[in-house]
């Protein structure tokens, strides 16, 4: 009489077959496609820093003051749906001490009003669903996922142009260790405006169309590896102005050497990145090799109870040695003598 397998030993190939299939798939197909840019996104991040600005209630440049840059991300859910793109309206305004807390952002130093769109996927500009301004580049508001140690071409908004930024190796921010990317900005025209003469050193003159020039002592751009946040930056921006035609600054309207990521601001973009990595490495590494291993042993298990199982029934088959003989049926191994000894 043959056997059937073990409702165990398939249990475990089953088992093993599924965790082995579903390893692959978590890595090559569920984790990239949660790599995607967030569209529900409402974050706040606030640079803190020294330096100078055009006073207007004083007509003069005033120095040494205290300066905060506040940039509000929001994401448009509605039109990142319909367009399935990162849609992000932002909102940034630099404030002296004097415009804090600004009630309305006109109120402050300078702010801007800017959409950005991008590929979900590669973090390319999209120029659609109102973009403004138009924009290029690799980076801006975060860089691509898995970053990579080399140089990326960083949007400057200010400038109106890309600048390249140079990977400078890893940077621990809050303990948390990400890659570093530096550049600089020289002087460049980026506008005109029309001031009173005496600004730009023409005061015979009531109105003179001065030039705009843009500057950035020194950029600085941490970013986590996986995910592309940044999780530090600091910036070195100078605005000035020059008479039509001059290489000479007349006006300083904008300069700070350094202004940077609060350590607030720090501490929440490494809880967001650490947190949006450790799920991404958990679909990407954690859960495919678990799962790997885990269907290799319940597989080989399986198949050893199955195989064990066949050798049984083959080696205890009717008329083979400790097999019982079926009741009424012939034993030529058994003697007469043997039977006696057992009944007695």
């Amino acid at each position: 009489m043959r056997r059937t397998a073990s409702p165990l030993s398939l249990i475990l190939l089953g088992l093993g077959a599924f965790l082995l299939v579903l390893a692959p798939m978590l890595a090559w197909y569920v984790e990239p496609r949660a790599k995607r840019t967030p569209v529900d996104i409402d974050t706040v991040t606030v640079f803190k820093g020294k330096g100078s600005y055009f006073d207007t209630e004083k007509i003069k440049t005033v120095h040494d003051k205290n300066l905060t840059v506040t940039r509000q991300v929001r994401g448009d859910v509605d039109d990142s749906e319909d367009s399935g793109r990162a849609v992000w309206d932002v909102s940034t305004s630099v404030d002296p001490d004097k415009s804090l807390p600004a009630a309305d952002p006109h109120d402050s130093l300078q702010w801007t009003l800017e959409r950005w769109v991008t590929n979900r996927k590669t973090n390319a500009p999209v120029h659609c669903c109102g973009e403004k301004p138009y924009f290029e580049g690799e980076a801006y508001l975060k860089f691509p996922f898995d970053v990579e140690k080399r140089s990326y071409r960083w949007w400057d908004n200010t400038l109106g142009a890309t600048v390249p930024l140079t990977y400078r190796g890893t940077k621990k921010i809050q303990g948390y260790e990400g890659y570093r990317f530096t550049a600089t900005v020289k002087a460049a025209k980026t506008g005109t405006r029309q001031v009173p003469g005496r600004m730009v050193g023409q005061p015979r003159k009531s109105q003179v169309i001065a030039d705009e020039y843009y500057a950035n002592h020194g950029i600085e751009l941490v970013a986590d590896q996986r995910t592309g946040r940044i999780i530090y930056a600091a910036i070195g921006p100078r605005k000035t102005l020059r008479a039509p035609g001059s290489d000479k600054d007349s006006t300083v309207l904008l300069d700070s050497e350094r202004i940077a990521f609060t350590p607030a601001t720090q501490k929440e973009q490494v809880k967001l990145a650490d947190d949006d990595s450790g799920r991404l490495k958990l679909v990407g590494e954690t859960l495919p090799v678990a799962a790997a291993v885990l269907g290799g042993v319940l597989a080989v298990a399986g198949s050893v109870l199955l195989v064990r199982g066949r050798r049984g029934d083959g080696a205890n088959g009717p008329g083979r040695p400790g097999k019982a003989a079926e009741p009424g049926s012939p034993n030529p191994g058994t003697s007469p003598t043997s039977l006696q000894t057992t009944t007695m």
